[in-house]
Protein backbone atom coordinates (compact mmCIF):
# COMPACT_ATOMS: atom_id res chain seq x y z
CA UNK A 1 0.00 0.00 0.00
CA UNK A 2 1.22 3.43 -0.67
CA UNK A 3 1.40 6.42 2.12
CA UNK A 4 1.37 10.08 1.28
CA UNK A 5 3.90 11.26 3.77
CA UNK A 6 4.13 15.20 4.93
CA UNK A 7 7.12 16.11 7.77
CA UNK A 8 7.06 18.96 10.08
CA UNK A 9 10.21 20.30 11.32
CA UNK A 10 9.06 19.41 15.04
CA UNK A 11 6.28 17.51 17.44
CA UNK A 12 4.64 21.31 17.71
CA UNK A 13 4.32 22.04 13.86
CA UNK A 14 3.33 18.17 13.54
CA UNK A 15 0.49 18.61 16.17
CA UNK A 16 -0.92 21.77 14.51
CA UNK A 17 -0.66 20.77 11.26
CA UNK A 18 -2.89 17.27 12.17
CA UNK A 19 -5.41 19.57 14.09
CA UNK A 20 -6.04 21.15 11.14
CA UNK A 21 -6.66 18.15 9.02
CA UNK A 22 -8.64 16.87 11.41
CA UNK A 23 -10.79 20.18 12.15
CA UNK A 24 -11.00 20.41 8.11
CA UNK A 25 -12.24 16.37 7.69
CA UNK A 26 -15.21 17.47 9.86
CA UNK A 27 -16.47 20.14 6.77
CA UNK A 28 -18.94 22.16 7.18
CA UNK A 29 -21.53 19.83 5.26
CA UNK A 30 -22.69 16.06 5.36
CA UNK A 31 -24.25 13.82 7.59
CA UNK A 32 -22.81 11.82 10.76
CA UNK A 33 -18.98 10.59 10.75
CA UNK A 34 -17.43 7.86 12.11
CA UNK A 35 -13.69 8.38 13.50
CA UNK A 36 -11.63 6.14 15.27
CA UNK A 37 -9.10 7.34 17.47
CA UNK A 38 -6.24 5.75 19.38
CA UNK A 39 -3.98 6.60 22.50
CA UNK A 40 -0.79 7.98 23.34
CA UNK A 41 1.29 10.61 23.95
CA UNK A 42 1.97 11.64 20.57
CA UNK A 43 -1.96 12.54 20.06
CA UNK A 44 -2.43 14.64 23.09
CA UNK A 45 -1.18 17.99 21.84
CA UNK A 46 -3.57 17.73 18.74
CA UNK A 47 -6.12 16.82 20.76
CA UNK A 48 -6.11 20.10 23.02
CA UNK A 49 -5.67 21.85 19.75
CA UNK A 50 -8.86 20.59 18.57
CA UNK A 51 -10.82 21.56 21.47
CA UNK A 52 -10.15 25.04 21.13
CA UNK A 53 -11.80 25.40 17.42
CA UNK A 54 -15.18 25.53 15.75
CA UNK A 55 -16.22 22.61 13.69
CA UNK A 56 -19.46 20.98 13.27
CA UNK A 57 -18.54 18.76 16.31
CA UNK A 58 -22.47 17.40 16.43
CA UNK A 59 -21.70 15.19 13.58
CA UNK A 60 -19.12 12.85 15.09
CA UNK A 61 -18.85 9.86 17.02
CA UNK A 62 -15.67 8.77 18.41
CA UNK A 63 -15.19 4.93 18.67
CA UNK A 64 -11.92 3.60 19.98
CA UNK A 65 -8.70 1.92 18.25
CA UNK A 66 -7.88 0.04 21.47
CA UNK A 67 -8.15 0.14 24.64
CA UNK A 68 -6.26 -1.61 27.45
CA UNK A 69 -8.59 -4.02 29.78
CA UNK A 70 -8.20 -1.58 33.13
CA UNK A 71 -10.97 -0.63 35.34
CA UNK A 72 -13.03 2.55 34.72
CA UNK A 73 -10.68 5.42 35.97
CA UNK A 74 -7.89 3.66 35.33
CA UNK A 75 -4.47 6.57 34.21
CA UNK A 76 -3.51 3.74 31.53
CA UNK A 77 -6.91 4.25 29.87
CA UNK A 78 -7.24 5.74 26.73
CA UNK A 79 -10.81 6.64 27.15
CA UNK A 80 -9.46 9.43 29.60
CA UNK A 81 -8.47 11.46 26.36
CA UNK A 82 -11.00 10.60 24.86
CA UNK A 83 -13.75 11.79 27.23
CA UNK A 84 -12.05 15.13 27.48
CA UNK A 85 -12.25 15.77 23.61
CA UNK A 86 -15.68 14.68 23.47
CA UNK A 87 -16.51 17.56 26.63
CA UNK A 88 -14.14 20.29 24.92
CA UNK A 89 -15.92 19.52 21.45
CA UNK A 90 -19.50 17.95 22.10
CA UNK A 91 -18.66 14.93 20.09
CA UNK A 92 -20.18 11.88 20.92
CA UNK A 93 -18.13 8.34 22.10
CA UNK A 94 -18.43 4.95 21.82
CA UNK A 95 -16.17 3.12 24.15
CA UNK A 96 -14.72 -0.20 24.00
CA UNK A 97 -16.06 -2.24 26.60
CA UNK A 98 -13.22 -3.65 28.63
CA UNK A 99 -14.69 -3.77 31.83
CA UNK A 100 -16.93 -6.61 30.67
CA UNK A 101 -15.97 -9.81 32.14
CA UNK A 102 -16.45 -11.81 28.75
CA UNK A 103 -13.81 -10.13 27.13
CA UNK A 104 -14.47 -11.99 23.88
CA UNK A 105 -18.00 -11.54 23.78
CA UNK A 106 -17.65 -7.57 24.62
CA UNK A 107 -15.28 -7.38 21.41
CA UNK A 108 -17.94 -9.18 19.04
CA UNK A 109 -20.49 -6.97 20.49
CA UNK A 110 -18.31 -3.59 19.86
CA UNK A 111 -17.69 -5.06 15.95
CA UNK A 112 -21.32 -5.77 15.57
CA UNK A 113 -22.07 -1.91 16.23
CA UNK A 114 -19.18 -0.30 14.36
CA UNK A 115 -19.92 1.35 11.10
CA UNK A 116 -19.42 -0.67 8.26
CA UNK A 117 -17.01 2.12 6.98
CA UNK A 118 -15.40 4.19 9.61
CA UNK A 119 -14.67 7.47 7.66
CA UNK A 120 -11.74 8.48 9.55
CA UNK A 121 -8.97 6.14 11.71
CA UNK A 122 -6.45 7.89 13.33
CA UNK A 123 -3.17 5.37 14.40
CA UNK A 124 0.03 6.22 16.09
CA UNK A 125 3.48 3.79 15.40
CA UNK A 126 5.11 2.44 18.09
CA UNK A 127 9.01 1.72 18.29
CA UNK A 128 8.82 -2.13 17.64
CA UNK A 129 6.21 -1.26 14.60
CA UNK A 130 2.90 -1.84 16.35
CA UNK A 131 0.15 0.04 15.18
CA UNK A 132 -3.32 -0.19 17.25
CA UNK A 133 -2.76 -3.15 19.71
CA UNK A 134 -1.37 -5.08 16.75
CA UNK A 135 1.73 -6.13 18.71
CA UNK A 136 4.43 -8.31 17.12
CA UNK A 137 3.99 -12.14 17.14
CA UNK A 138 0.27 -11.28 19.28
CA UNK A 139 -1.98 -14.01 17.50
CA UNK A 140 -4.36 -11.23 16.67
CA UNK A 141 -2.69 -10.06 13.92
CA UNK A 142 -4.18 -13.56 12.18
CA UNK A 143 -7.19 -12.78 12.70
CA UNK A 144 -9.40 -12.53 9.64
CA UNK A 145 -12.77 -12.81 10.39
CA UNK A 146 -13.96 -10.09 12.83
CA UNK A 147 -13.59 -6.46 13.61
CA UNK A 148 -12.55 -6.09 16.88
CA UNK A 149 -10.58 -8.65 19.19
CA UNK A 150 -8.72 -8.95 22.56
CA UNK A 151 -4.79 -9.55 22.73
CA UNK A 152 -2.88 -11.43 24.60
CA UNK A 153 -0.87 -9.14 27.62
CA UNK A 154 1.62 -6.88 25.97
CA UNK A 155 2.73 -4.37 28.69
CA UNK A 156 0.96 -5.29 31.36
CA UNK A 157 -2.18 -5.41 29.83
CA UNK A 158 -4.45 -7.25 27.73
CA UNK A 159 -6.23 -4.62 25.08
CA UNK A 160 -8.83 -5.11 22.66
CA UNK A 161 -8.40 -3.36 19.43
CA UNK A 162 -9.51 -3.12 16.28
CA UNK A 163 -8.11 -5.84 13.72
CA UNK A 164 -6.64 -5.38 9.69
CA UNK A 165 -9.88 -6.21 8.49
CA UNK A 166 -11.75 -3.30 10.23
CA UNK A 167 -8.81 -0.99 9.51
CA UNK A 168 -8.54 -1.82 5.68
CA UNK A 169 -12.62 -0.72 5.83
CA UNK A 170 -11.61 2.73 6.83
CA UNK A 171 -11.86 5.58 4.34
CA UNK A 172 -9.12 7.67 5.53
CA UNK A 173 -6.28 6.29 7.78
CA UNK A 174 -4.18 8.94 9.40
CA UNK A 175 -0.82 8.16 10.99
CA UNK A 176 0.73 10.63 13.68
CA UNK A 177 4.33 9.56 14.16
CA UNK A 178 7.45 11.96 16.49
CA UNK A 179 10.50 10.82 17.49
CA UNK A 180 13.91 9.84 16.77
CA UNK A 181 13.05 6.55 17.93
CA UNK A 182 10.30 5.75 15.61
CA UNK A 183 12.69 6.59 12.72
CA UNK A 184 13.12 2.53 11.54
CA UNK A 185 9.65 1.50 12.51
CA UNK A 186 8.33 4.38 10.05
CA UNK A 187 11.25 3.36 7.46
CA UNK A 188 9.62 -0.13 7.56
CA UNK A 189 5.87 1.25 7.33
CA UNK A 190 6.29 3.28 4.44
CA UNK A 191 7.55 0.26 2.42
CA UNK A 192 4.97 -1.65 3.87
CA UNK A 193 7.43 -4.39 5.34
CA UNK A 194 5.49 -7.32 6.55
CA UNK A 195 7.40 -8.17 9.11
CA UNK A 196 6.43 -5.31 11.53
CA UNK A 197 2.45 -4.96 12.20
CA UNK A 198 2.30 -1.84 10.63
CA UNK A 199 3.72 -2.63 7.36
CA UNK A 200 0.71 -4.95 7.06
CA UNK A 201 -1.95 -2.36 7.26
CA UNK A 202 -3.96 -1.80 3.77
CA UNK A 203 -6.56 0.56 3.82
CA UNK A 204 -8.25 2.73 1.17
CA UNK A 205 -5.94 5.72 1.58
CA UNK A 206 -3.08 6.43 4.19
CA UNK A 207 -1.34 9.69 5.27
CA UNK A 208 1.72 9.81 7.59
CA UNK A 209 2.20 12.86 9.45
CA UNK A 210 5.61 12.92 10.72
CA UNK A 211 8.26 15.13 12.51
CA UNK A 212 11.63 15.37 11.21
CA UNK A 213 13.23 13.47 13.79
CA UNK A 214 11.38 10.40 12.94
CA UNK A 215 11.08 10.68 9.17
CA UNK A 216 14.97 11.07 9.31
CA UNK A 217 17.00 12.92 6.67
CA UNK A 218 16.19 11.32 3.75
CA UNK A 219 12.59 10.63 3.83
CA UNK A 220 9.54 13.02 3.13
CA UNK A 221 8.57 16.10 1.30
CA UNK A 222 7.33 19.13 3.19
CA UNK A 223 3.53 20.23 2.54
Amino acid sequence: MRHELRVYDDAASLSRAAADYLIASVGPEGGDLAWALSGGTTPRATWSLIAGRRARWERLTLYQVDERVAPAGDPARNLIDLHELARATGARVAPMPVEDPDLGVAATRYGDALPATLDLVHLGLGADGHCASLVPDDPVLGVTDRPVAVTAPYQGHRRMTLTYPALARARQLVWLVAGADKRDALARLLDADPATPAGRVEANASLVLADQAAAGPVRGSRP
